[in-house]
């Protein structure tokens, strides 16, 4: 099934991301994965070393002639998001990802793919194991832990590196240079209760949303996607006001990073209102998912009959969770003043988790304002204290202040029009990338993002085009050799 993959051009490039998919790599657990980086350094007589929080940084020489170069960073993260389809079997901490060609794609079989940031990766080290390419002196800076919390950049210290421009290989649009980006902070909000025995003369059902397209919560927030957590919500605050509804569990969502796909429920209604809750929800599902149509065409709301649970959720703080996920924002805060088409604010409410005593809510907040971020995580927090929640809040990181008249963008803008007869997109994104925290401690050094084509990141719809890594690394290659002279 991935044998395909290596046959694939450039085959140096593909060949070392499926070497990369063979090892298991989620965020929080990249211990094989920071160590196939290392032994590859080393094996090639590298100067490697890993960092206090396990960044992988290896060191190589110009090529031939371009020892007058400025030295740059190369950088990409080894972590990947691990969603996985509800039928599929799958363990992600220690199987490698099965990838399949299709047409002009690459994609993997019912899981996510890891071309995000993989693609990045097994470029840098096609470059690393190179005698025949031409570049700068560059340090390749693989970073740990991108995906769940940026720690692998925060924890990197200054003075290590000494490139003058860092090149993010972690856009997902060909015809993008990214140039800045949001920063984030993590919500979690919990509370513990004691369940209530589950009253009688009632019958149990387990409801269900499924088949949303999901997605990643910064770069495709604003395409207007189902929430699971939020259309969840909803069914269960209008059955519990109709019918009489009472909860005994909600899991939905998952991580942080991406758009909820999926949630259950297990609630019991009144025998009375059993028949008049099975065809109001029959005709509410078929309106939400006409809502949706457009967005999430394969949308599935459903119910299936379980055995009685043996409790239930308390009646008032029922009430209270429900008013609290049904008021929480989602989605778009606020679009960009200052930047054409940018979201500036956002939230994604990532987490409904409802079980054996405790209530968790978690969210990822979203801005390239600080103090509106800021804001909106205050506005939530207040929120979740109504429920009488415990919060915390974590995973802080700033956002990248754009410099549209650096040096490196113009060059990079020019060379896109000379390469391809087109302007490249220059702009800002709404995805959290390391830049921003790197250049805490870097501040003079320039950078830049850019990546191929990925469709459906974070959600095991994630594909990467074929075509477009050809160009995007046509692009790479160029842009090496154009890197400046030193300054005299």
């Amino acid at each position: 099934m991935s044998t395909a993959v290596r046959d694939l051009e450039p085959k140096k490039l593909w060949n070392h991301f499926a070497d990369l998919n063979e090892i298991p790599r989620p965020s929080k657990h990249e211990e094989k994965v920071i160590q196939f980086a290392k032994g590859f350094g080393e094996r090639l007589g590298l100067t490697t070393i890993i960092d206090e929080v396990g960044n992988v940084i290896i060191s190589k020489p110009a090529s031939s002639g371009m020892e007058d170069r400025v030295p740059i960073v190369m950088q990409s993260h080894l972590d990947m998001v691990c969603q996985k389809n509800a039928d599929t079997e799958f363990d992600f901490d220690t199987q490698g990802i099965k990838m399949v060609v299709e047409d002009d794609w690459v994609r993997a079989d019912g899981t996510t793919l890891g071309a995000d940031n993989g693609i990045g990766v097994a470029s840098i080290l096609t470059l690393l194991s190179s005698d025949d390419l031409e570049h700068p002196a560059f340090e390749a800076l693989f970073t740990v832990d991108e995906e769940t919390g940026m720690t692998g950049a925060k924890g990197l210290k200054g003075g290590i590196l000494t490139g003058e421009i860092m090149l993010n290989l972690d856009t997902e649009e060909d015809n993008e240079l990214t140039i800045g980006c949001a920063g984030g902070v993590d919500i979690t909000a919990t509370h513990t209760y004691s369940p209530e025995e589950t009253p009688t003369g009632v019958k149990g059902l387990r409801v269900y949303v499924r088949g949303l397209k999901g997605g990643h919560s910064g770069v495709d927030i604003h395409l207007g996607r189902g929430n699971a957590n939020k259309l969840m919500n909803r069914l269960l605050w209008l059955g519990s006001k109709e019918f009489g509804l009472r909860i005994s569990r909600i899991d939905g969502g998952g991580l942080r990073n991406a758009i909820p796909r999926e949630s259950l429920a297990d609630v019991v209604i009144p025998e009375d209102q059993f028949g008049l809750f099975i065809e109001w929800f029959r005709t509410a599902g078929t309106e939400i998912c006409n809502e949706y149509k457009t967005t999430d065409p394969v949308a599935e709301l459903g119910i299936d009959p379980i055995e009685n649970p043996k409790a239930v959720l308390p009646a008032d703080l029922q009430t209270s969770l429900l008013a609290t996920v049904y008021a929480c924002p989602c989605g778009i805060h606020r679009m960009s003043p200052d930047v054409e088409d940018l979201v500036q604010t956002s939230n994604n409410l990532a987490r409904v988790l409802v079980a054996d005593g405790k209530i968790t809510l978690s969210c990822l907040t979203r801005s390239s304002v600080n103090s509106e971020r800021d804001d909106l995580a205050n506005a939530i927090t207040a929120l979740f204290e109504l429920l009488g929640a415990e919060i915390e809040t974590s995973g802080g990181y700033p956002g990248w202040q754009p410099k549209p008249d650096s040096p490196i963008v113009k060059l990079m803008a020019d060379l896109y029009v000379e390469l391809f007869g087109e302007s490249a997109h220059v702009a800002a994104c709404h995805a959290g990338l390391e830049c921003g925290i790197v250049g805490t401690n870097y501040p003079d050094m320039q950078m830049i993002s850019f990546g191929p084509n990925i469709r459906g990141a974070h959600s095991p719809d994630e594909r990467v085009q074929i075509s477009s890594v050809q160009k995007y690394w046509t692009f790479l290659l160029e842009t090496l050799r154009r890197i400046p002279r030193k300054s005299a």
